[in-house]
């Protein structure tokens, strides 16, 4: 073959080389897809990358420096055109300047109305060819893409390094424990991690919950995941508790306990579709309390009633538990009252009226708190005289 490759199947194997943009494809099996199944179309696929891989930043970019060819994006042949295996958020940019009717269909579609900024054509000259590396097999990218994206500069969130490792896994000839070790994990976190993804998968698949329906743009993956390892999740899920000590299987939850697993995904993450919020917010103290919840027939009880996580947290454990948290979180109120003193201008009486409220509130407790010791220390006296 003589100069530039005639046809993406004319592209040399292991060399950097520039292409038509036409000749690249979005991968579908893309980490950052949360809870793609695969059957995406670009649309829907590019409104995924545009909410969660701040595609707006690249696209401004773009317009100011037009597209910079420093990293050559990695490419897999496949039927008559390239899948781009690493680079998917700058195809996806490129794409939107170079296809209005792209634009179009995701607003159409997806209800996501992007605003494409306006670019020079000689910025746009750049959008016409990139450079690409083309290997032979999705593994051969594996090692490269996993350590860029989960411990080296390019980080991707916590639930696209569990899809990626989870991937890599399922494709078989590979441990987890050498996944980790290429992609420089030091600790059990893939591990973990991928147990959660697997669990995920058991939840779409069947119709319990998809977490495409959360209700947060915003996935904070780490709250389940860690909610896994804890014992009080697993009893409840039905999970043994070295569950992630054994070798991965599919629908790791036993089929009498996928109720119990809808309503732990619902809490944790609300559901779009019927408008339910989800009860964690964060991850300390939230995912304990709700831990502490599931352990307490009483506590699920009002949960299921209120759908309020402070009201279950409330109704479990001993009253000074829950009077020496009250007293703390009180305390903390009033300190954070104290540092926003200069905020009260002096013209509002009504909240002079809380104050002296809160200063009896606190006086009244503090000497029946008083009262409680002295009677204790008077019991405790005559014990020890009886006991004489």
């Amino acid at each position: 073959m003589n100069g530039a490759a005639e046809t993406p199947a004319d592209l040399p194997l292991r060399r950097v080389a520039p292409v038509p943009v036409a000749w690249l494809v979005l991968d579908r099996q893309n980490p950052r897809l949360v809870g793609g199944d695969g059957a995406e179309d670009d649309a829907a696929i590019i409104a995924k990358l545009y909410r969660g891989e701040a595609l707006d930043e690249l696209l401004q970019s773009i317009v100011a420096n037009g597209y910079l060819d420093i990293e050559p994006l990695i490419v897999l042949h496949d039927g008559e055109r390239l899948v781009v295996l690493e680079g998917n958020r700058r195809l996806a940019a490129v794409r939107l300047f170079c296809e209005p009717d792209l634009v179009h269909a995701i607003s159409k579609q997806d209800g996501l109305r992007i605003g494409v900024p306006e670019i020079s054509d000689r910025r746009r000259a750049t959008l016409d060819r990139v450079s690409v590396y083309r290997v032979a097999r999705r593994e051969d990218a594996r090692a490269f893409i996993g350590f860029k994206h989960i411990n080296g500069a390019a980080k991707w969130g916590s639930y696209a390094k569990a899809r990626f490792a989870a991937q890599w896994y399922r494709a078989g000839g590979v441990s987890l424990d050498d996944i980790a070790s290429r992609i420089g994990d030091k600790h059990d976190t893939v591990e973990r991690m991928v147990n959660a993804i697997y669990v995920l998968d058991q939840a779409k698949n069947t119709g319990k919950f998809d977490i495409d329906d959360r209700m947060s743009r915003r996935l904070n993956f780490s709250h389940f995941y860690t909610a896994l390892s804890r014992g009080s999740y697993m009893e409840f899920l039905g999970l043994g508790p070295n569950w992630s000590n054994f070798a991965l299987v599919d629908n790791p939850i036993p089929e009498n306990r996928l109720e119990h697993l809808r309503k732990v995904l619902r809490w944790l993450y609300g559901s779009r579709s019927e408008d339910i919020r989800p009860v964690v917010v964060s991850q300390n103290p939230h995912v304990k309390q709700l831990g502490e919840v599931l352990a307490s027939q009483e506590g699920l009880t009002v949960l299921e009633a209120t759908g309020s996580l402070s009201d279950a947290y409330a109704s479990v454990g001993t009253a000074d538990r829950r009077f020496r948290e009250a007293l703390l979180r009180a305390r903390k109120e009033v300190r954070t009252a104290m540092g926003s003193l200069r905020g009260f201008g002096g013209q509002d009486e009504s909240l002079v009226d809380i104050a002296e409220d809160v200063l009896e509130t606190a006086r009244a407790i503090h000497d029946s708190m008083r009262k409680k010791m002295r009677d204790a220390a008077i019991n405790g006296k005559r014990s020890s005289l009886g006991g004489g």
